[in-house]
């Protein structure tokens, strides 16, 4: 028999778990929700004397309290915060865990304490602020009724439950988000699953993806004893699909789940560095900097269309962005309609580096409109999928050389797990600001929901203020079409769009 033993996320207690864990009984399991010490009512306690070891320990006497006899599996499952308290104990008790499960959570190292996994950007600033002015022995304020979006999305949480969520939230102290987790290492035997949540921006395509982007230090997310899950709901499962969480913590508890694909010989060629489905001139590059030019043959100066790549994009991805087929591709394929075709990489290897990724992209732009083979008042800026947000800039009162903005399958809004909502990032926000500037939105219409809905919401603002939005629908097309769906219905798409942004930079 296994026993389910379960730790909720900052602000809550084990009240949370409560259908889910009858759920697990219900098929035949064991199940326990800890309650936490200072935040459960169970367990009282001064905030100064509460910290991640606290809750450590809370996590360690629930495990020892299965009889080793019993011959029951444990099977640890962490939500938000509470993946911290589960990993260290599971670390101690390695031998004792038959699976650790990351339930919408980050991927804690050791020596980083769990403020690094406060979503909300801003309140995080703040909290380490805090930590530096030595004020480590408070508490944070549980989130009012309109504050859990900070925390997450609360997708699929209905009114009643989120209600009685905020009524008994706890104030979280902040000795168990300031202490760092302290790892020996024997964990990393134990197996794993994520249980990812689509609601809040997580999928498991989107791990794979950064997967194959070449970042050793996700390799260790391919091996044999790591599985995934995700679920069509925000950041709150257990109040907001709490059989169908039980059902996947059951599968999970066996074994089940999908397994990442490695990069490696064997592997088939990621979707990112697939071929064009274009043909295009082969130019040669010319590498300046940060960018790489693809000028056509003939006299100049000319139009230029800039490419900006998506991300986050790990730091350690190798090819670089602006080597990828796709980039170098529509780089080409500018040339092929006589521009100058741009390429360039930026630093958005997290989502807390939009600031950075936004003066490299002007930096970059300057250094192809400084170029003599350039017209430097005929410039169209083209970004991909998480990249779309970088279009903020340039909406908000364009450049008058700046003829034309283009974007395929963009991310238009900070998706709920970024911790961005009072970033300047916006989009939708911005396209009121853009004036007469054109822009050109090629549209994935399979697309995934989540990102899908921040398109919707730029088509409905640019309509509201009638802005100049041509739309290229791919009826047929995945967010990364160009090298994942068929040629027929996508080079159409890719060659009226391309077309729509020369005609903007010609006319």
């Amino acid at each position: 028999m296994q026993v389910f033993i379960m730790v909720a996320g900052v602000f809550t207690g084990a009240h949370v778990w409560q259908e889910t864990a009858a759920r697990l009984v219900a098929a035949g399991r064991a199940a326990h929700a800890v309650p936490l010490t200072g935040i459960d009512p169970a367990r009282p306690a001064t905030p100064a004397h509460v910290g991640l070891e606290t809750h450590i320990k809370d996590v360690l006497a629930a495990i020892d309290a299965v009889d080793v006899a019993s011959g029951r599996e444990i099977v640890l499952v962490g939500h938000d915060y509470g993946i911290h308290p589960v990993l260290g104990a599971a670390d101690r008790r390695a031998e004792r865990i038959a699976r650790v499960v990351y339930l919408d959570s980050g991927i804690p190292q050791n020596g980083v304490p769990a403020l690094a996994a406060v979503p909300d950007q801003v309140l995080r600033a703040q909290l380490a602020e805090r930590a530096e002015a030595g004020e480590r022995e408070g508490v944070l304020a549980p989130p009012a009724r309109g504050e859990w979006g900070r925390w997450g999305s609360t997708d699929g949480v209905g009114e009643a439950a989120l209600e009685r969520l905020t009524a008994l939230a706890a104030p979280q102290p902040l000795g168990t988000l300031l202490q760092p987790l302290r790892l020996s290492g024997a964990v990393a035997a134990v197996p794993v699953t994520g249980v990812l949540c689509a609601g809040n921006g997580a999928s498991i395509g989107l791990v794979q993806r950064l997967v194959d982007f070449g970042d050793p230090a996700l390799a260790a997310l391919t091996q044999p004893q790591v599985t995934f899950f995700d679920l069509p709901t925000g950041h709150w499962p257990m109040l907001s699909c709490p059989a169908e969480l039980a059902d996947v913590l059951l599968r999970a508890g066996a074994g089940e789940g999908r397994r990442l694909r490695p990069v490696g010989d064997d592997a088939p060629v990621p979707a990112h560095l697939r071929p064009f489905p274009l043909d295009v001139p082969e130019l040669p590059r010319d590498r300046q900097g940060r960018v790489d030019l693809y000028v056509p043959h003939g006299e100049g100066p000319r139009p230029a269309v800039v490419m900006v790549h998506g991300g986050p994009v790990p730091a350690g991805a190798r090819p670089r962005p602006r080597e990828w087929p796709t980039l170098v591709g529509y780089a080409r394929l500018a040339a092929a309609e006589g521009m100058v075709g741009a390429t360039l990489d930026h630093s958005l290897h997290d989502v807390a580096d939009y600031e950075r990724a936004a003066a490299d992209i002007a930096a970059a732009v300057d250094l192809v409109r400084a170029d003599a083979r350039v017209d430097a008042d005929r410039i169209a800026l083209w970004f991909l999928s998480g990249g779309g947000l970088l279009t903020t800039d340039w909406l908000t009162r364009p450049p008058a050389w700046l003829r034309c903005l283009a974007a395929s399958y963009p991310v238009l809004a900070p998706l709920p797990a970024w911790g961005m909502s009072g970033s300047r990032f916006h989009p939708a926000r911005a396209v009121e600001e853009a004036g007469s500037l054109p822009v050109v939105l090629l549209r994935a219409g399979l697309e995934t929901p989540e990102i899908a809905a921040t398109v919707d919401a730029f088509v409905a603002a640019a309509a509201k203020c009638s802005a100049r939005l041509e739309v290229v629908d791919v009826p047929g097309g995945h967010h990364g079409f160009e090298t994942l769906d068929a040629p027929e219905e996508t080079i159409p798409a890719l060659q009226r769009a391309m077309r729509s942004v020369v005609a903007h930079l010609t006319e």
